[in-house]
């Protein structure tokens, strides 16, 4: 790979022209889970990288929610984004010819999984589920693969009932998973679920994820948390492209991507949320579970 984009880097200007006939600007999205400001930070040190090789305007768009990015996505207002495995499977579900897995985050022990994590406030109390009884339980976004659907599917099939007054007080939507974080440090629900490698430590919001995303931004410390659940392993999300664009548009983009962490660790570091190994090649069939959970939460 390197090698490959070292070919397309020497010849940028030329490619480039080339690449604005096809194509007069390129749109990636960032799915929601924490504030526009920050995800624009992160990543816009990769925009510009895309920019400088296809010779076009790259422009950010940070949706309120995942749906925008996915309805971005199907309508043809985005052309990349990086994507939860829920909300991959949900816009593979709407249209199967919208979009292709490219790439997917390896971890730095080589796997390309992650966790959904249940905390709560060390001075709560709660130390597992069975303390939540009566209170509430927040989740992030209705798309969101560790936010929402496998812990929902986890947890109820643990014995703990999704349905409000059942078993929690009630069951609430924060918007995120900045937005959980935040509300369980601030107390505004009991307890709730965000996604986190589980690797490194728990001080430090684990090597990345949503938790080291908050740690990094200043906004909680950790010893403030204690950890309360843990799903079984999730496939991490992929980096996606609209499958309409031009090929050699996709495959530069696909190049670029493969080699941030070779070519700028630090900018790689924020589009990771955190510390990882590398960007590898994935496909379909790595989802496969994911859209048939979707599928039969749906029904």
């Amino acid at each position: 790979m390197k090698k490959l984009l070292a070919a397309v880097l020497a010849t940028t200007a030329l490619t480039g022209a080339a690449q604005a006939q096809d194509i007069t600007e390129f749109r990636l999205g960032i799915l929601g889970g924490e504030n526009a400001q920050d995800r624009v930070a992160s990543n816009s040190c990769f925009a510009d990288k895309l920019a400088e090789a296809l010779g076009v305007e790259v422009k950010i768009f940070t949706p309120a929610d995942y749906n925008g990015v996915m309805q971005g996505l199907l309508g043809g207002t985005i052309d990349a984004a990086w994507m939860g495995a829920s909300s991959y499977a949900g816009t593979y579900i709407a249209d199967p010819e919208a979009v292709e897995p490219v790439l997917v985050k390896q971890n730095l022990d080589g796997s390309i999984g992650y966790y959904s994590v249940g905390f709560a406030r060390k001075d709560s109390g709660v130390t597992s589920l069975d303390d939540l009884k009566g209170k509430n339980f927040g989740f992030g976004d209705p798309n969101s693969t560790s936010g929402y659907l496998i812990p929902s599917i986890e947890i109820a099939e643990a014995g703990y009932p999704m349905v409000p007054g059942e078993f929690f007080g009630d069951v609430v939507f924060t918007g995120g998973h900045e937005q959980t974080i935040v509300a369980v440090n601030n107390g505004d629900v009991d307890a709730g679920v965000t996604w986190a490698d589980g690797l490194g430590e728990w001080e430090d919001g684990y090597n990345s994820g949503a938790l080291r995303k908050a740690v990094d931004a200043g906004l909680v410390d950790m010893n403030d948390f204690v950890q309360i659940w843990q799903s079984n392993i999730i496939p991490e999300g992929p980096f996606v492209l609209r499958k309409a664009l031009p090929q050699d548009v996709k495959d530069m983009v696909t190049e670029i991507t493969a080699n941030l962490w070779e070519e700028d660790a630090d900018c790689a570091y924020g589009v990771a949320a955190g510390d990882a190994k590398d960007f590898i090649p994935v496909d379909h069939d790595t989802y496969a579970s994911i859209v048939a959970a979707r599928l039969a939460k749906s029904n």
